[in-house]
């Protein structure tokens, strides 16, 4: 082929080109009106780009699947009051704002707020903040079924309760392992925050053991439990007693409380972590009642100051500072000073996660203790006790009797109609000291020496180890406040 053919050739190829460009031009030009919808029309526009339905998204940012399996466990919680609620002393009210704003300066004839069904019979975990002191709770499922659910127990001290409503094969919330959740890893709270049923929103743990300070015991003993999963998930009021899910769709905490100025979402919210979540549900399923185990020690966490004040050789862990008598630390050999390290061969950093590791056992279970004394490693067995110095579980009480009285728990209309958070109720007074002291029928304990009396529990325990003499402080069912001197 000549150089002549080989230019005509070019020039042929050329002009072929341009007019098939021109002509497919002219052909999706002239289509531009002919399509039936939108939609249609981008389908066919983009056919060639994408040959599935849906975008893949990269490994572990899937949220889609952990939304769809979590969401329809997730329930919305109405509580109800047949009174206005008393004023309180939860630090949730003054920091937190509760979920649900200051009940105590309002009298709201109901609050909401969120709930996660843990089992298909009906089970539901929720935060005592949300059915505390409430009349009626009900609950309203994602599918739009309502429920009246009972109040199997609470702690107010993890802020935990358990709920029971009527049903069968219901959806539920698997559990997952906050133990390996990790700083930096994404989760999803869901909810039903200022009422959008079924909100989901996504965020990363920030932080775990996160211990802020705004959990109560109502005994005064200092037995409340902080050991919070700190995220940066949106939480706002209502979403309290949500889900916590990782994206898997397990559940690794409940959704408790936010840290705010405003009572709305400002960067932060915290979760009670699943460990303690399943301890305190199985507690107050079984035995109506939590079994908190103790080490019987008081607890700082070890910082550079007391490192260097003590002469320590470690920067963390926590340190005895008092070690109780007859407690399972005690009979251990466990020392003032010492520093724990770890627990079961974990270790232990903080005050919060060695609260959290005590607080998943019962008394009688046993836990090998890491410490350093002296600069030397060594690890023991301790015994834990319960708050009683005793080893056997602590059964939920229908009555209580003591020198010649019988006790009984406060209902909760009695404790809306009288504004009180408990309290244990003389329902008989014979010959005896009560009796003696003028105590009558009726009369309702709230506070002993100034330690607050919520149930028979309480009553209990406290009398169990008191001497000497005592002040009693409580109300009549007509609102007569009374206060007894009694010697023991």
């Amino acid at each position: 082929m000549n150089k002549r053919q080989i230019y005509v050739a070019m020039l042929f190829s050329s002009l072929l080109s341009a007019m098939i460009a021109i002509g497919g031009y002219q052909l999706l030009n002239n289509q531009n009106d002919e399509f039936s919808s939108f939609e249609d029309r981008q389908n066919v526009r983009f056919s060639n780009f994408l040959d599935t339905t849906s975008v893949v998204v990269p490994e572990g940012l899937n949220f889609v699947y952990a939304a769809k399996a979590a969401t329809p466990g997730v329930v919305h919680i109405r509580s109800k009051y047949t009174s206005t609620p008393t004023a309180s002393n939860n630090q949730f009210d003054q920091y937190f704002q509760d979920f649900f704003g200051n009940r105590g300066q309002r009298a709201p004839s109901g609050a909401s707020g969120s709930g996660v069904i843990i089992a298909d019979n009906g089970y539901i975990v929720t935060n005592n903040h949300v059915v505390e002191n409430a009349s009626e709770v009900e609950v309203l499922m994602n599918d739009n079924r309502t429920f009246d659910a009972k109040v199997v127990g609470t702690d107010p001290t993890t802020d935990l309760a358990l709920l029971k409503i009527d049903g069968k094969n219901l959806p539920f919330v698997k559990f997952g392992s906050s133990e390996h959740i990790n700083v930096g890893e994404w989760v999803l709270a869901i909810g039903n925050p200022f009422e959008f049923r079924s909100t989901v929103t996504a965020g990363i743990v920030s932080a775990t053991g996160r211990n802020i300070n705004i959990l109560r015991d109502p005994s005064n003993r200092n037995l409340q439990i902080e050991s919070f999963i700190q995220t940066d998930a949106a939480v706002n009021p209502g979403n309290s007693g949500g889900a916590l899910v990782n994206l898997r769709g397990e559940l690794v905490g409940i959704n408790t409380a936010i840290a705010t100025h405003t009572g709305s979402y400002s960067g932060y919210s915290f979760a009670v972590p699943t460990t303690l979540v399943k301890k305190v549900m199985d507690d107050l399923k079984e035995f109506g009642v939590v079994q908190r185990a103790l080490l019987g020690v008081n607890i700082v966490d070890v910082n550079a100051a007391l490192a260097e004040a003590r002469g320590l050789n470690v920067l963390k862990g926590i340190s005895i500072e008092n070690v109780n008598p007859n407690s399972g630390a005690a009979d251990a050999g466990l020392e003032k000073g010492d520093v724990i390290i770890a627990v079961d061969g974990k270790g232990v950093d903080n005050v919060a996660k060695l609260q959290e590791k005590i607080a998943v056992k019962r008394p009688g279970d046993k836990v090998e203790v890491t410490y350093i004394r002296g600069g030397k490693e060594s690890t023991v067995k301790v015994t834990l006790k319960s708050t009683s110095d005793s080893i056997e579980v602590v059964e939920a009480r229908s009555s209580f009797s003591i020198e010649g009285s019988n006790f009984t728990d406060v209902s909760r209309e009695e404790m809306q109609n009288l504004k009180i958070d408990g309290g244990a109720k003389a329902t008989e007074v014979n010959d005896g000291k009560w009796k003696e002291a003028g105590v009558r029928a009726g009369f309702i304990i709230t506070n002993i020496d100034k330690t607050t009396i919520r149930n028979i529990q309480d009553l209990a325990r406290v009398m169990a180890n008191k001497r000497g003499g005592t002040l009693i402080e409580g109300v009549y069912p007509d609102g007569t406040e009374a206060f007894y001197g009694i010697g023991w």
